[in-house]
């Protein structure tokens, strides 16, 4: 099939930051695309050829809106899964597949998939509501400290947090949910493993990331991850492996911890480009959008290594400020060397909600730290 320059049309369920850096490709490449997104001020409506507001998770406009389009992709995963599969019923290509999205959603689902294709992976129980949660602590079936997720819904740190007593089970939601066992680690870690239709296969460099502490959040993707060779070897391995389990087409993020004994345990998986990949716009030789695009559209991958070192920094809303955003000191990063920003369109800040990111490249892993951290000191994401 002919892509560029075509009557093809790609369709991209969101319109996100992640929808609107997927834009950079398909402009580059000049391929016609359809986003569909519940925001009237989405990022991509700017990068898009058609754009439609919608509700992601109503079967009626999924389904529509993909009749639209000639192959279907996601940039979230929270989506209608029934009206992807009807889709793929009646012939539709659609990348990640209705399968692979149903056993990823639910994160209980996820860790049974884990545990029925013999990935590694921390211990947890699946309860159908919170109520049940508060019984097993009672009947000592369950111990604190413990990792509590919702079982749906959960983005940009919702959705999880650590439970240490029964006053942190205060105002959670009441539904699904899981609770993990809290897995002392050494380092989080992430690979991005891509794959064709055709089979064909790639990983890019493990990263390591550094989280907020309060918002559970990424603050800083480093690649390489400053780990020894036999480590990051290790979580190449279960990434391939869950990539093979999932027979995923498109982008797998993913997330896994390294432990104290240096075992790899997946923590979650997010089929599609990712946070953990947003350095490769500047490091690597193929980006990881561009690197999404040509997966889903079956075409050969691209070079995966990095060119550089380099380190992400998330761009979050101060706390304290909501309302119309303002960086300040933006001029003063850009005077930083191998600095770039990326602002994502998003006319309103709130406290962590995610605005941009900073990517920075360096010949020398532990200068682009240096930089990345003054970064991060230097700029504001605040509000009028």
């Amino acid at each position: 099939m002919n892509y560029f320059s075509s009557d093809f049309k790609l369709g991209i369920l969101g319109g996100g930051q992640l929808g609107k850096m997927l834009l950079y490709t398909t402009r580059k490449f000049d391929i016609y695309t359809c986003v569909l997104d519940p925001s009237e001020d989405a990022p991509s409506k700017i990068g898009s050829d058609e754009f439609y507001v919608g509700d992601l998770m109503d079967y009626d406009t999924v389904f529509d809106f993909g009749k639209k389009v000639d192959v279907l992709t996601i940039e979230i995963e929270n989506v209608n899964v029934d009206a992807l599969e009807a889709l793929e019923k009646e012939g539709k290509k659609v990348y990640p597949s209705s399968k692979t999205l149903r056993s990823i959603q639910n994160k209980a689902t996820q860790k049974l998939f884990y545990v029925d294709n013999n990935l590694p992976t921390s211990s947890f129980s699946r309860f159908a509501y919170l109520s049940e949660i508060k019984d097993a602590i009672e009947n000592g079936g369950l111990d604190f400290p413990f990792v509590w997720k919702a079982a749906q819904f959960g983005y940009d740190g919702t959705g999880v947090k650590v439970i240490r007593n029964l006053q942190d089970l205060k105002d959670l939601p009441k539904g699904e949910c899981i609770a993990e066992d809290l897995v002392p680690f050494q380092n989080e870690l992430a690979v991005i493993v891509a794959r064709n239709a055709k089979g064909d296969v790639k990983t890019y460099p493990v990263v390591e990331m550094e989280f907020h502490p309060e918002a559970n959040q990424v603050e800083y993707v480093i690649c390489p991850a400053r780990i020894p060779k036999e480590i990051a070897h290790k979580a190449e391995l279960v990434a391939l492996k869950t990539s093979q389990a999932f027979e995923h087409v498109g982008l797998l993020a993913v997330e896994m911890f390294q432990t104290q004994d240096d075992e790899i345990l997946i923590n979650e998986v997010a089929p599609r480009p990712h946070n953990s990949g947003h350095q490769t716009i500047e490091a690597s030789y193929t980006s990881q959008f561009e690197q999404h695009i040509r997966s889903i559209l079956n075409l050969p991958l691209g070079k995966t290594e990095s060119k550089a070192a380099g380190i992400m920094v998330n761009l979050v809303g101060a706390e304290g400020h909501t309302g119309n955003v303002v960086y300040e000191h933006i001029d003063d990063i850009m005077k930083m060397e191998g600095v770039t920003p990326h602002i994502y369109g998003k006319k309103q800040t709130r406290p962590f909600r995610k605005m941009g990111h900073v990517t920075i490249v360096s010949e020398d892993i532990s200068e682009a730290r240096k930089i990345a951290e003054e970064v991060k000191k230097t700029i504001k994401v605040i509000s009028k």
